[in-house]
């Protein structure tokens, strides 16, 4: 059985990406806890997706799979973008809050007073493959939606509770995984890689 590690110490990327991959036959592993920091010094999301797993596949000689993500808000010109999971390294945790709470407390500050029909803004996702032989595969995402002003939703992580998807009328942190897997950036990007696996086995 093939393995394959997927980039990425984030649990909710983890808890993603791993189910289709091990139907398809795959050993999915993901880094340790104290794996180092790759430092991503990209300036996209596909420059950082491959940073990382070129590192992993040549550090640990397997097939490694990561992907950089972020949301991108139209009114803020793209921002946060590829610098969304630190996008409130400026700000001072609250007592109990989390990162991702941060860094949507910062989103809704710097949008306070934005009319909902301002508020566009979409998920984009680069997804990296990279093999021990040298071959490497690329899969570009997006997911389209509106930013509310409040969150909503317990599941998901990230920017999802405040992500509406205005067909299903839902954040990412109100649908059931099954519906976001169906929906999502990071989802599709993924199945492009799967069929791009298939393709390459044939």
């Amino acid at each position: 059985m093939k393995k394959v590690i997927i980039a990425t110490k984030n649990k909710g990327k983890l808890a993603e990406l791993e189910a289709p991959l091990k139907e398809l036959g795959f050993c999915v592993e993901t880094l340790s806890a104290d794996y180092p920091e790759i430092e991503e010094n990209g300036t996209s999301f596909e420059e950082n997706a491959l940073i990382k797993a070129r590192f992993v596949c040549r550090d640990l000689h397997c097939i490694a799979i990561a992907d950089d993500s972020g949301l991108c808000v139209e009114y803020l010109n793209g921002a946060p973008g590829i610098f969304s999971a630190r996008y409130a390294n400026d700000y001072t945790l609250l007592p109990g809050e989390t990162k991702d709470q941060a860094n949507n407390r910062k989103l809704l500050d710097i949008m306070q007073g934005v009319p909902m029909e301002k508020r566009q803004c979409a998920f984009h996702c680069a997804m990296a493959v990279v093999f021990p032989d040298g071959k490497e595969l690329i899969a570009h995402k997006t997911w389209e939606g509106r930013l509310l002003f409040e969150e909503r939703g317990k599941n998901g992580f990230g920017y999802d509770p405040l992500f509406l998807d205005e067909e299903l009328q839902l954040t990412g942190a109100q649908m059931e995984k099954s519906v976001k897997m169906g929906r999502s950036h990071r989802a599709k990007a993924l199945q492009a890689v799967i069929e791009a696996f298939r393709t390459l086995e044939k």
